[in-house]
């Protein structure tokens, strides 16, 4: 079956790519290192083989009890026979070159960075270069663990924290369920929201059969664009849950390539995660990131 998170990156869609996809297990007659056993049954090079494993592409369930699905990247991994080997090549998705991620704070237990548009929170069978969970771990191994515990829309921009030890994983995972993380987003949306609907307000049309609560409040509203700023609090994390409630509301998000009508544009889309809150993992103690909104591109109304 093919997920959202399996789908091709949404700048590669205009055509298909030739795609080339490997599903096999071991023989005793076969090469026994991993390189020379996908060329052979992919048709591709050593090159372009080695390329992919090296960009997350290539996945192995080794023949024993309790293996679980890894990926493969080292082209001299030794094989056995009945290991299950995959490759999912494109290669469209592995000419991306991603924009790098920024490191906001290093608090060694966990850490919190600047995701920018474009970048996938994790990758996909066809490879994980394009995301931000392989660029914190390229940044932190091997000393550290890099675990994932709340994703954010790849075509948003903003901040993510990711854990480095299974307890502070355990700890941040369950402040994100109970909805005790503090998430502040700032959003453009398309017409005169605070004409329509009040300055402030709340919506609470649930998502995908679960309650979703999103409370905004209108900062600014340019004419000129017909759109206004908006900065966001969301109390549920549903999947697309700011988007959703934005187009349900009739004042979709700029950008959105998904949501909406009539809100294209040639900035991308303009949501963004600007505020972090929750308890340190390690301390208890309450801590806040924040990120500049002028950095993101976001004008603020003056104030005074």
């Amino acid at each position: 079956m093919t997920t959202d998170n399996d789908r091709p990156h949404p700048l590669l869609d205009e055509d298909k790519p030739r795609r080339i996809q490997v599903r096999r297990r071991v023989s005793a007659t076969d090469p026994r290192t991993a390189a020379d056993f996908l060329a052979l049954y992919s048709g591709l090079s050593k090159r372009q083989v080695k390329e992919a494993m090296s960009k997350g592409a290539a996945w192995i369930t080794r023949a024993r009890p309790g293996s679980r699905r890894t990926r493969l990247r080292r082209a001299k991994s030794p094989l056995t026979p009945g290991d299950y080997v995959e490759l999912y090549y494109d290669p469209r998705i592995l000419a991306v070159e991603p924009l790098p991620a920024r490191c906001i704070a290093d608090r060694e237990a966990y850490s919190v960075w600047f995701k920018p548009a474009g970048l996938l929170a994790e990758g996909t069978s066809y490879g994980d270069h394009v995301s931000i969970q392989r660029q914190v771990e390229k940044a932190v191994a091997p000393r550290r663990k890099v675990h994932l515990v709340h994703r954010l829309d790849r075509e948003a921009q903003g901040l993510m924290v990711f854990a480095h030890t299974r307890a502070a994983a355990a700890s941040l995972s369950r402040q994100f369920q109970a909805m005790q993380v503090d998430k502040v987003y700032l959003a453009v949306v398309k017409g005169d929201l605070a004409a329509v609907h009040d300055q402030e307000g709340r919506i609470e049309l649930p998502l995908d059969g679960q309650p979703a609560i999103t409370d905004y409040e209108v900062l600014s509203y340019d004419p000129s664009e017909d759109a206004s700023l908006v900065r966001v609090r969301i109390a549920t994390g549903r999947l697309h849950q700011i988007r959703r409630h934005m187009e349900a509301l009739g004042f979709p998000v700029m950008g959105d390539p998904r949501y909406g009508r009539g809100n294209k544009n040639t900035a991308g889309m303009r949501l963004a995660a600007m505020g972090l809150g929750f308890r340190d993992p390690v301390t208890g103690e309450p801590v806040r990131f924040e990120l500049d909104p002028a950095e993101l591109g976001f004008d603020l109304p003056a104030t005074g």
